[in-house]
């Protein structure tokens, strides 16, 4: 099997719905992507290969439908409105992104052939506020999504006279697509049980507002806000900083300031320390005691602790904290470029990149593989994202006949 999804069919429409059709194309699922003839937004959105946004080869578009197969249509055509009515019914599922009503709003949406047209068809609608409520006809953007979802007020600095950050990169649709595709496989789940497909309807919003991490359980349940801070978790308070200067110059994420979580550790941390003569006072029982024991000045201990590890690291190249640490199962880990990460030997280990073509260019560029493997249903690279209506004979010659 490719795949544990093997054996599936689905079908995608609109431009929210990408992740949750990678996803699912990655894991096996037979994916048809339909688009406008002028071409889904992805393919015109960069970074493009070359830097040429004028050859059309979109490496967000390139990532974003690996595995898929690409058809377009036109549905203010009769012909191909019927086409989409055909494919849509013969499919396992439907990935609708089109946005709330506007395919019901021409005739060819979930309610308007039937509940889909297939007892067994799960239609699964991803919109920015979900398919009911006041807000459902709201436009937004991955900023305004992000911002009223509220993870952008847990990220930026500590200095709060800076305004929060968004990531770049639409984080607002991978965090739908992800809840997409729970809500997917639930459906199959229950339609083996029942032989009936249902509607899935998937709020942008919700699934955004569903992951700020411990800021909503801060306020619902301690009546606190998280505030920001550089490079580390939110927290109602403030916690010391975590990310500390080697001696070559980079920097490494050091988990809790270097403390660590277990006491059997700490004695491992000072013995390394020791080798460079850098473990300072940390001997004297009393840090151990007030970090581990609950007895004396917690506070002013991991301060002075953190102080003394932060002096230590600031000696030593990045790669060598980081290698030393993780030997010893401390959380510590480098603070890397994206770029420095094709070079990894884990990655190479994990054969995590495939080389492949891009769509519209000349030259082949790194792909990451699914995140996941299984034993007995191999995810694999099976084909690049396709050109645009690449597919139209194969699948429509079907249709047609």
């Amino acid at each position: 099997m490719a795949g544990p999804l093997a054996g599936l069919t689905a079908v995608e429409i609109g431009d929210r719905g990408e992740v949750a059709g990678k996803l699912l194309a990655d894991a096996g699922v037979d994916v048809v992507r339909i688009e406008h003839p002028a071409g889904a937004r992805s393919r015109h959105t960069g970074p493009f290969a070359a830097d040429d946004p004028d050859r059309g080869a979109s490496l967000h578009f390139a990532y974003l439908n690996t595995n898929k197969r690409s058809v377009t249509l036109d549905l203010a055509l009769a012909a191909d409105a019927e086409r989409w009515r055909a494919l849509a019914s013969a499919r396992d599922i439907v990935l609708d992104s089109a946005g709330p009503g506007v395919l019901d709003s021409v005739g060819l949406g979930y309610e308007s052939f039937g509940g889909g047209g297939s007892p067994r068809l799960i239609w699964c609608a991803i919109t920015p506020f979900g398919l009911t409520g006041p807000r459902r006809d709201w436009a937004t953007t991955d900023l305004v999504s992000m911002a009223l979802g509220g993870p952008p007020m847990s990220t930026g600095y500590d200095d709060h006279d800076l305004p929060p950050m968004r990531p770049d990169g639409e984080h607002s649709l991978n965090m739908a697509g992800e809840y997409a595709v729970a809500g997917v496989l639930a459906a199959l789940l229950q339609r083996t049980m029942t032989g009936e497909g249902q509607l899935v309807d998937v709020s942008i919003h919700e699934a955004v507002a569903g992951t700020t991490e411990g800021a909503f359980e801060s306020w619902e349940y301690r009546g606190l806000i998280n505030q920001r801070q550089t490079g580390r978790h939110s927290a109602p308070s403030p916690t010391g900083p975590s990310q500390f200067q080697c001696g070559d110059g980079h920097y490494a994420q050091i988990l809790g300031g270097g403390i660590p979580r277990r006491k059997e550790f700490f004695p491992r941390l000072l013995a390394w320390m020791d080798e460079h003569e850098a473990a300072a006072d940390l001997h004297d029982p009393i840090y151990s005691r007030a970090l581990y024991d609950g007895e004396g000045d917690a506070v002013a201990a991991r301060a002075h602790v953190v102080e003394v590890i932060q002096r230590f690291v600031a000696m030593l190249p990045m790669e060598e904290v980081y290698r030393r640490a993780q030997s010893m199962h401390l959380p510590w880990g480098p603070v890397r470029r994206p770029e420095d990460n094709l070079d990894d030997p884990h990655w190479a280990d994990r054969d995590f990149f495939v080389e492949a073509d891009v769509p519209g260019a000349t030259t082949t560029a790194r792909y990451p593989r699914a995140g996941y493997r299984f034993t007995a249903s191999p995810i694999e690279f099976r084909h690049r994202a396709p050109n645009l209506g690449e597919h139209n004979d194969e699948i429509f010659g079907d249709l047609d006949s």
